[in-house]
């Protein structure tokens, strides 16, 4: 073998599969056919889960340039309505604005400075697997060579050579009735409340920023970031000759004041903005709402937007995505390593592919919303009003969040399945928080328990699972879990596989705690 894992494909998927696998003592080889890191850019931030994930690999400081954990967002948008999350005693939703090209310059940084290998200018142009790996066809600088490695990741988008190559169908469908028109621009500073970011439209009234915003002609949304240009967009439903059909001409700012004077029914002035670019100006029709029929064929698996496609509404494409790859990556090490239980990468799909449906569930339905029509403005008044109830403020939050997800892992505590909670813990040496007991992303037994002795169950496993004995600080209560817990078991990807609220599990317990030791980390090893 070459390598132990190629990946196709060096966006932030790919990438952050690259980390994970690093830090589990693989040595993956990543393969880029664009010859430089791309300044377009796709998204302008990271919504949901991901963010607190990143938190736990040590990267949300180098991303957010701050050393404070990540706080959630007061406020959010579903389909255009606002959702009131400042009254949620747990607010799942966490956002952090940074663009798409920041977040791949530093999970390149991460993993160059973890010894990952990537070749850009070389792109993937056949594959052929057997019973003990993949040899990948690569097209290069220097002419067309092979690698061989034991498993092939496909990281490399919607348009996935990988999936095409290892024969996936990619079920789904295509729509072409919208026109989605983003620039950065510069409007009057005389337009914008300087205590809210918002922009007052002459003609039309205020709009806050951050929002979409549905009238009955099409959807306009306005952002404003940081020591970044102001980002302005539009979605239209054309109809004929309403003057919203696509052009084949490159997309102009007048282009899109004349959208926006639709939408609206008023002129907002734009200019183009000041300073170095890459400066967005896109237009973009319809779009693509597909799955992959399976995320593995053999010993070639899907991740990210090679695996499915969705509505950006919301948000939600790098939240997926990015937790695909946190999900994959301990599951493939296991294999390499030689460790993993039988069925380990299986459940790489099996959890997985529920959450992208999802994913496609919420933003399908947030396109509906904003769609126009009497039916729909009907539609949002009763969505509106159930967005008034709490509960369902909650529910909408987790599902945007990815928080909702519990992985049929078996165990009867509320925990287990679930994303482990924030805590912050004294382990002897003052507080420290889980985040950073996470960062070498490697599977935890978290003892809270009185005598400390549950590191015992680990015999034949300290190799591959840490442990650490520790207690809860009586703090505030955002310190402590939501359920009594006593001891957690976690994986890799932060997920609980056992947990306990006794004081000092007994001996039924202890078995339960070894079944997930072996059911997730293989059987000891002897000697």
């Amino acid at each position: 073998m070459n390598v132990d894992v190629v990946i196709a494909g060096a966006g932030p998927n790919g990438l952050m599969l690259a980390c994970e696998l690093s830090l589990a003592g693989i040595r993956p080889l990543v393969l880029e056919r664009l010859p430089e890191r791309t300044e377009e850019n796709r998204a302008n931030g990271l919504v949901g889960q991901v963010v607190r994930m990143l938190d736990r690999r040590g990267l949300h400081r180098r991303l957010s340039g701050e050393a404070e954990p990540p706080r959630p967002v007061p406020s959010f948008v579903f389909g255009a309505l606002p959702l009131d999350l400042a009254a949620l005693e747990d607010n799942p939703l966490y956002i952090l604005p940074v663009p798409q090209r920041r977040i791949e310059q530093v999970l390149e940084e991460r993993a160059v400075e973890l010894g990952v290998e990537i070749r850009r200018g070389h792109e993937l142009t056949g594959l052929a697997q057997d019973d003990d790996g993949v040899s990948a066809d690569v097209s290069g600088p220097d002419g067309p060579y092979r690698v061989r490695a034991r498993y092939l990741v496909g990281a490399d988008g919607g348009r996935s050579r990988t999936r095409k190559l290892a024969g996936i169908d990619f079920p789904g469908v295509t729509r072409d009735d919208t026109v989605h028109r983003t620039a950065h621009a510069v409007v009057p500073a005389a337009l914008v409340d300087p205590a809210t970011g918002g922009l007052d439209v002459p003609g039309y009234g205020p709009i806050p920023p951050f929002r979409h915003h549905r009238t009955e002609r099409g959807m306009f949304v306005y952002a404003s970031f940081p020591s970044r240009p102001l980002l302005v967009g539009t979605t239209e439903w054309p109809t004929a000759g309403d003057g919203a059909e696509a052009s084949d001409a490159p997309m102009t700012l007048d282009e899109l004041r004349l959208s926006v004077r639709r939408v609206l029914g008023a002129d907002l002035p734009l200019a183009p903005p000041d300073g170095p670019g890459p400066h967005m100006l896109r237009r973009l029709v319809g779009g693509n709402t597909r799955l992959a029929d399976r995320f593995r064929a053999g010993r070639v698996l899907l991740l990210g937007d090679a695996a499915h496609v969705h509505s950006a509404m919301g948000g939600p494409g790098l939240n997926l995505g990015l937790q695909d790859a946190v999900n994959l990556g301990w599951k493939l090490a296991a294999e390499v390593h030689g460790w993993a239980p039988p069925g380990l990468l299986d459940t790489y799909e099996s959890e997985r592919r529920p959450a992208a449906e999802r994913v496609i569930m919420q933003t399908q339905a947030q396109s509906a919303l904003v769609a126009p029509g009497a039916e729909v403005t009907a539609l949002r008044e009763l969505f509106e009003e159930l967005l008034a109830d709490r509960e369902a403020v909650r529910r909408v939050a987790d599902l945007m969040a990815g928080a909702d997800i519990r992985y049929d892992i078996g165990g009867t505590h509320p925990l287990t399945g679930r994303w482990a909670p924030d805590l912050t813990l004294d382990a002897g040496s003052g507080p420290v928080r889980l985040a950073t007991l996470t960062e070498n992303a490697r599977p935890l037994l978290l003892d809270l328990t009185r005598d400390a002795s549950l590191a015992g169950e680990l015999a034949g496993r300290q190799d591959r699972v840490d442990a650490v004995s520790a207690r809860v600080p009586e703090a505030s209560s955002t310190t402590r879990a939501p359920d009594p817990v006593t001891a957690l078991l976690l994986r890799p990807d932060c997920y609980v596989v056992w947990a306990s609220d006794s004081p000092n599990p007994d001996a039924r317990e202890r078995a339960a705690l070894r079944a997930a030791l072996a059911q997730w980390f293989g059987a000891p090893t002897s000697g």
